[in-house]
Parts: structure tokens; C-alpha cells; sequence
């Protein structure tokens, strides 16, 4: 008898120790539709890049890596691949509360900018808190911070009719 009422606790414990850890996946979505979905642990194995911006009127240290190096790992293609027709597509970046922002692929290529945009998951050597994480886009040059998106949860190659 005793089994059958810890059985449920026990396997409601498991279940919220694990969604943290599925809260940390980032799926991105390529050209073709096909999804890839990223742990934390793929993520943070992917080079590891440090800037600093403004935020707030001082200054802060954001973590995290490239972009273009997370697409690169999803063989979403850049660089010579990146030309003519699909000069027209962009990365569609969705927040867990719905939010949504475009940023054209050549923004990302190193073939056409020197702008470093940044998939952060550390503010200031610390973990970004629920309200920011566990993704965040980092755009260091932009004059409004609208595209600096928090919760980022998934990531979608679109093209532009």
C-alpha cells in the first residue's frame, strides 16, 4: 500500500528535476524544415565567445557563442553558399512567451559583416535568470536593444517570397 502512494510523488519528482533541463534545448530549424534540437551541454561545447554592451547605462559582460556557429552546427550554410536566392532568407528568432524577431543572414555571415551576434547564456558569470534565459540574443552595436531577444527557444531559417 505504501508503494502505491509514493509511486506518483516519486515519479512527480522526476518529472519537474527534468524540466529544467528540457527548458535549456534550443531547436533550430533549417531551410529544408528539418529540425535539430541542442542541449545546454552542445551549446556550451560549440567555441565560447565574452562581450560587453551597454545595457542599462553600464556596462555588461554577456557569455555565450556565435550564432552563425550554432547555425553552422545545424549545416544551416553560410558563407559562399550564401548568395543570390538566399540572400532573401532570414533567421526567425522565437522566445518561449511568443515574441519574435527576423535577422537577415548576411548579418550573421563573416563574409559580409564584422557584427558579432551572440547566443548568450551567461550575464556577468552567472547563469541568465528566468526572466532572460536560458538563451539570449546579444546584438553589441544595436542603438535599441529590440532584437535582443530573451528566452530564445527555437531558431528557423525562413525565405522571404
Amino acid at each position: 500500500m505504501r508503494f502505491r502512494l509514493l509511486l506518483p510523488v516519486v515519479l512527480v519528482g522526476l518529472l519537474l528535476r527534468g524540466a529544467p533541463l528540457f527548458c535549456q534545448q534550443l531547436t533550430v530549424q533549417s531551410e529544408g524544415g528539418k529540425q535539430i534540437v541542442f542541449t545546454r551541454a552542445e551549446i556550451e561545447a560549440l567555441p565560447h565567445t565574452k562581450l560587453t554592451a551597454s545595457v542599462a547605462g553600464g556596462p555588461t559582460t554577456f557569455e555565450g557563442v556565435l550564432l552563425n556557429a550554432v547555425l553552422g552546427k545545424a549545416g544551416v550554410g553560410l558563407g559562399e553558399s550564401l548568395k543570390g536566392k538566399r540572400l532573401a532568407s532570414c533567421l526567425l528568432v522565437e522566445a518561449a512567451d511568443g515574441y519574435r524577431v527576423v535577422i537577415a543572414l548576411p548579418e550573421l555571415d563573416p563574409a559580409f559583416t564584422d557584427k558579432q551576434i551572440l547566443l548568450a547564456y551567461l550575464k556577468d558569470g552567472k547563469p541568465l535568470d528566468e526572466k532572460e534565459g536560458p538563451y539570449r540574443i546579444v546584438i553589441p552595436d544595436e542603438k535599441r536593444m529590440a532584437r535582443w531577444v530573451r528566452q530564445v527557444t527555437t531558431l528557423k531559417i525562413v525565405d522571404v517570397q
